[in-house]
C-alpha cells in the first residue's frame, strides 16, 4: 500500500511533523512486525523493528541482502543509542552536531542484538535523519528502525515511492510517500580504529569536514 503524506500543513509551526494517519498506520505495521518504506534525506528506506528477529529476517529475504552486511538504524534522540550500543565513544562526541543529517556512526552493539541487524560484526551503525517524516516516525514509535535503502541488495536505490512499488510491489506492507528524495550520495559512514575515527563510506558529509570538527572541538 502507497499513502501520499505531507502537502500543505503538514509541517508544524515549530518545524516538526505533525502525526497523520499515514504515519499512525505505518506505525502500526511497525509494531506488528510489519515492513515500511520510508523517505530520508538521501534514499528511501526499510524500516522495520531491529529488535524482531522476524522482522529483520524478511527484510534480509525481501532485498536478496548477505546475511554478512550489517544494517544501519534510524534513532529519533541520543537517548535512543542506550537500546543499540553500551556506550557513546568520547570521539563522537563533537560529531553528534551534525545530527539530524546524513551521517552515520558505528557503535559497538549490545550483545544482545540480533546478529542479523549487526552481520555478525559486533557493531551497529546509527543516525538521526532530518527529513520530517523518518524523523517524526521514530520519535513516535520511540525506539530505533532499520534504514536499510530500498533497493534490491547491489541495485539502485529509490529515490520515490512510485520506484519503491515498481521494485517490491506488494512485498511489503506499506509506502510512506514522502515526494522525490535527493538522492545523489548517501550518508557518510564513520567508525573507528584503534581509537581513531575512521572513514568506512564518503557520503553527503565530506570525512575532513567530520575531522575539522573533531580538532576543533579537542582544541577549544
Amino acid at each position: 500500500m502507497v499513502a501520499k503524506n505531507g502537502g500543505k500543513g503538514a509541517d508544524a509551526p515549530d518545524g516538526s511533523f505533525l502525526l497523520t494517519n499515514e504515519i499512525r498506520q505505518a506505525l502500526v505495521i511497525i509494531r506488528q512486525g510489519g515492513v515500511v518504506a520510508i523517505p530520508t534525506e538521501t534514499y528511501y528506506g526499510l524500516a522495520v523493528d531491529p529488535f524482531n528477529e522476524v522482522a529483520v529476517s524478511r527484510l534480509f529475504t525481501l532485498k536478496k541482502r548477505p546475511s554478512a552486511k550489517p544494517l544501519l538504524t534510524l534513532i529519533a534522540n541520543t537517548g535512543h543509542l542506550s537500546t543499540l550500543t553500551p556506550e557513546i565513544p568520547p570521539a563522537y562526541l563533537p560529531l553528534l552536531d551534525f545530527w539530524p543529517g546524513p551521517l552515520t556512526l558505528v557503535f559497538t552493539a549490545h550483545f544482545s542484538l540480533s546478529s542479523l541487524v549487526t552481520g555478525k560484526t559486533g557493531t551497529v551503525g546509527a543516525r538521526i535523519s532530518s527529513h520530517p517524516l523518518a524523523h517524526c516516525l521514530v520519535r513516535e514509535l520511540d525506539q530505533p528502525v532499520t534504514a536499510t535503502s530500498a533497493n534490491i541488495s547491489g541495485g539502485p536505490a529509490a529515490i520515490t515511492a512510485e520506484e519503491v512499488r515498481q521494485t517490491f510491489g506488494s512485498q511489503i506492507d506499506f509506502v510512506l510517500d514522502g515526494g522525490r528524495t535527493t538522492g545523489g550520495k548517501g550518508s557518510t559512514l564513520v567508525g573507528l580504529r584503534q581509537g581513531r575515527l575512521a572513514l568506512i563510506r564518503e557520503g553527503v558529509i565530506r570525512f575532513t569536514e567530520i575531522q575539522e570538527k573533531a580538532r576543533l572541538t579537542q582544541g577549544s
